[in-house]
Formats: C-alpha cells, structure tokens, sequence
C-alpha cells in the first residue's frame, strides 16, 4: 500500500503527517486579508480561500483582485481556490458556465496553487477544468461533499477512483456520520481504496464532532491534509489549528 507523494512548491503531500489547510470564510476582502495574516502565524501548509463567501463572487475581476492581493499577504503559502456550492454545502448559487469561468480564470491568474473541483456537479466540468489547470501548473482537488450521511465503503471508494481517472492530483471526499460506525466506514473507505491499488494522496474526512477522529488520524488511514480553523469554521468538526498541531505530532510515526 504505496502512496505516491505529491510535491507542490515543497510541500509534500501523501507522506508523513497531514498537511494542514486553513480555511477562509470571511466576506469582505479587508476582512479576508487581515484573517490571512492571523492564519500567517500559525504557519499552516496551506490557506483555502473559499470564493464562494466572499461578497464579489458574481464579480470574475474582483475575485481575480481578491486572489492577487492575498497572494502578496501569504508570500511562498500554498493557496487553495474553492468555489463550494450549495449543492454541496457551500455559497455558490451560480451557473455551471459562472463556475467554470471562476476556476478557469483562477487557474490562469498565476496567483492559486491549487482548485477544488467538485467531482459531480456536470459531466465534463472535472476533465475541462483538470486540463486547464493542469496546463497552468495548477494541481486539483477534485471533490464530493455528502452533508446528510455516509455512503457505505464501496461507494466512497467507488467515487475516489472516480475522481483518480479524471485526472485530480488529490481526490477528496467528506461525509455526515450518522453513527459511530459510519465513522469507521469512512475509515475503512480511506484504507480500502489503497489496498485496491489507489497511488495518488487522497483526503477523506467524516465530519461533526462524532467524526473527528478521522481529522486526526490520517497519517494511519492515507488521508494527506486535514482542515483546521484559526476562529472560524467552514464545516462542522473542524478544531483550532494550536490544538491540531500537537495532535498530529503525538500521531506521528515511521511507516
């Protein structure tokens, strides 16, 4: 069960501990940017600015200004993009074509590292998107969001291989539990698609309280990144990023 590290600007995914992303959920971009600066000093692996929230959303050069002036906040930090819809519990009521147009001309702006990509909202969008991202050296999360329950094994490891195929550098997947033992399907789902032959660093997560162990355990697991806050969540079951820092450390082994 080997996974393939993904290296981007030096930081190495699929290996070792998580990585850990800081969201930003904030509306306005003063509020944006003086968040990032508090994140800053936490030194997270990565920032996710979630498009979605932020106020200018239905503005394609706002969010374009919005992305180059946090690119001269956070320096060298990986920068996510991710336009969460509401189908998948984000902010984004757009068009499929308003969506396709945020992530293309995110790609191209030369200020993102990476995009999340949600893996089901069209047919061809994943495939169109990876493309272009790839060929502006932009790597993709390709992702599936389920805030009512949590498939059985098969399916969640059905949906990342899904996700593998269409080319995403790093598939993820995120489920409600409506048990305890959802949580340990979730698991068992993480595991299960690299024994099945799954190369490529994947994130999973369960989410809520009763799912947080699988925030924690990623390095046992094959989850690459976990999602801290430095004061403001943007999905339930995340914790303060001091309090993951320490936890991860403990969690620590040599495979």
């Amino acid at each position: 069960m080997v996974t393939e590290g993904l290296s981007v600007k030096g930081v190495l995914f699929g290996k070792g501990k998580p990585k850990i992303c800081v969201p930003i959920v904030e509306r306005n971009k003063e509020t944006i940017l003086s968040y990032a600066e508090k994140v800053l000093e936490l030194h997270p692996d990565m920032i996710e600015i979630r498009v979605d929230w932020f106020e200018g959303v239905n503005q394609v050069e706002s969010v374009m200004a919005l992305l180059r002036d946090l690119r001269m906040v956070i320096g060298d930090t990986l920068l996510m993009m991710t336009i969460r819809t509401k189908n998948e519990g984000g902010e984004f009521e757009g068009s499929i074509e308003d969506y396709r147009t945020l992530c293309v001309r995110g790609c191209e702006s030369g200020w993102i590292d990476l995009i999340d990509v949600e893996a089901f909202m069209d047919d061809e969008l994943p495939g169109d998107i990876i493309k272009v991202a790839h060929q502006c050296d932009v790597y993709v999360v390709a992702s599936n969001h389920d805030f009512e329950k949590t498939p059985d094994e098969q399916e969640i490891v059905r949906r990342l291989k899904y996700m593998d195929e269409q080319g995403a550098d790093l598939p993820k997947v995120a489920v409600m539990p409506n048990s305890e033992r959802d949580v340990l399907t979730l698991l068992s789902a993480t595991l299960r698609y690299r024994e099945q032959g799954g190369k490529k660093p994947i994130i999973t997560m369960s989410m809520d309280a009763m799912g947080l162990v699988s925030r924690l355990i990623g390095e046992l697991t094959g989850s690459a990144v976990t999602f801290a806050t430095a004061g403001r969540v943007s999905a339930p079951g995340q914790i303060h990023m001091k309090d993951m820092q320490p936890i991860l450390e403990v969690m620590h082994f040599d495979r």
